[in-house]
């Protein structure tokens, strides 16, 4: 009972454990400490599935709840707690911190502790983002989440451009947060606590709301990204080692869907609906622009890069429908997008790793040389485009049907987002796929070898789960965003 009861608490604490651990091994047994750290993040996701398995999908409130007094003075609480909505982006961070070191193991050879230290603090970050119920620490671990990503781009990332890659990310990201900062600092004056369910009571007045809720705004638009706050990531993804890209486009890039989900829409309802328009507008732009844009891209990463912002921003036209259709499939599209995006990116380190380059125009005909590497490509390309089966159908279709209900004319735009999608995405596959294999640029043709195979294949079972079961994941849902939907019309 006490094990069940504490179980988020030791999901978070297990990367602590592993950090530990690498400290005290010496950086030329490499072998010992990449074993540590992934068995670190293995145990993790393990207690993630057994917090999913105990899971109750008819409960309103938040399970596991753990409440640790910090500063008595300021009732200020450290709690910890999951509902519907935060239960998949913890199982999602978890099943990649993992993936991450696996495709990590043989292309990072210098100080390769520190780069595991990173991935594994990095895991109790993002889980500590996703599990914490109050303001003030949401706060410190959404901040946090900057330093370890930071690192991981300057440091360990392949070209002459990761150190300003690394400061754009750092820049952008910080700069939108201090206004955050400084909202949750007059909440925690007018209300005394930053409990997220003591705020869930408290009601502002409508001025408050919407100058509270542009603050917050600010801060989680730049995370999503939305245009034009969006510079930063096509950088940070070409800079960005392969794991690094996965990380990025599977959980970070959620961290500002999340935060409007949890807590824009519910502490700032009236605001919400006012600002309503602007978020369609931008979103609708963002999706259409960065669709194009991502056709004349000749860098790989690049390509999948915009392709991460019109679907992020499409995630946004299903958060601001204001209905349980189009949330639940924002939440269900954040999942599929987790799953194909860190795949594809993989999928590019697969012949990064090779060739050492990410430049298209060098690549063509794999197919009678790499065959699995193809299948595994085109499975993933019809993923992207929303093939019905795969994941991306299910949280496409209910986001559109959701937004249908509220504006049909930015609808149709996110509808035409999508077919420009389908043309750059199978552009791609048939230029490295198909036609004539560059021999002037690579000579040595290897496919895809077990490890690799390893690391694709949860996330191919993900993809394939979520779109031919998809109530398996939207069953645990529905309680938690009706209470959402309660929140904002009530």
């Amino acid at each position: 009972m006490v094990f069940s009861q504490n179980l988020l608490v030791y999901i978070l604490l297990l990367p602590i454990i592993g950090i530990l651990l690498l400290l005290f091994i010496p950086s030329r047994q490499t072998r010992l400490l990449k074993f540590v750290a992934l068995n670190a993040a293995c145990l993790s996701f393990t207690g993630s599935l057994i917090l999913w398995g105990g899971f109750s999908k008819s409960i309103g409130f938040f399970q596991y709840v753990v409440k640790l007094t910090w500063f008595p003075i300021l009732t200020l609480n450290f709690t910890l707690g999951i509902d519907g909505i935060s239960l998949f982006f913890i199982v999602l961070t978890t099943l990649l911190i993992p993936l991450c070191i696996l495709t990590s193991w043989n292309s990072i050879s210098h100080s390769l502790k520190e780069f595991l230290i990173a991935f594994l603090f990095l895991d109790f970050l993002l889980i500590g983002v996703f599990s914490v119920l109050d303001l003030l620490f949401f706060y410190i671990f959404f901040e946090s989440v900057l330093i370890p990503m930071f690192l991981i781009v300057g440091i360990w990332g392949s070209r002459e451009r990761k150190i300003l890659a690394a400061y754009y990310f750092f820049l952008y990201t910080l700069l939108g947060s201090v206004v955050m900062l400084l909202a949750t600092l007059y909440i925690l004056e007018q209300v005394g606590t930053t409990d997220y369910e003591v705020l869930l009571t408290f009601s502002f007045s409508e001025i408050e709301q919407k100058l509270l809720w542009f603050s917050f705004f600010v801060s989680f638009a730049s995370k999503v990204p939305m245009v034009p706050v969006h510079l930063w990531l096509p950088e940070a993804h070409v800079e960005a080692p392969t794991a690094g890209s996965v990380i990025l486009a599977g959980v970070l890039l959620k961290l500002g869907t999340y935060g409007f989900i949890r807590f824009s829409l519910p502490l700032f309802p009236q605001a919400s609906f006012f600002f309503a328009p602007l978020v369609y507008t931008i979103s609708a732009i963002g999706i259409v622009y960065t669709s194009f844009t991502a056709i004349r891209q000749t860098d790989f990463k690049r390509i999948i890069a915009y392709t991460s912002i019109a679907h992020m921003n499409l995630v946004m036209l299903g958060i601001f429908s204001f209905n349980h259709v189009g949330i639940e499939g924002a939440i269900f599209q954040s999942l599929s997008h987790g799953f194909v995006a860190s795949a594809l990116f993989l999928i590019i380190g697969v012949v990064y790793d090779r060739y050492r380059t990410r430049l298209v125009q060098y690549y063509g005909g794999l197919a009678t040389t790499m065959p699995i590497y193809v299948v595994i490509f085109l499975f993933f390309t019809m993923a992207n485009i929303g093939l019905p089966g795969t994941s991306s159908f299910v949280g496409e279709f209910l986001i559109l049907a959701g937004s249908f209900k509220v504006n049909t004319s930015i609808t149709f735009l996110g509808a035409t987002g999508m077919v420009i999608g389908g043309a750059y995405s199978l552009w791609l596959f048939n230029r490295i796929s198909y036609g004539n294999l560059k021999i002037q640029y690579t000579t040595q043709f290897l496919d895809v070898n077990m490890r690799e195979f390893v690391v694709f294949l949860p996330l191919i079972l993900g993809a394939l789960s979520t779109g031919l079961y998809s109530n398996i994941f939207l069953s645990s849902l529905h309680t938690s965003v009706s209470n959402l939907v309660e929140l904002l019309y009530f």
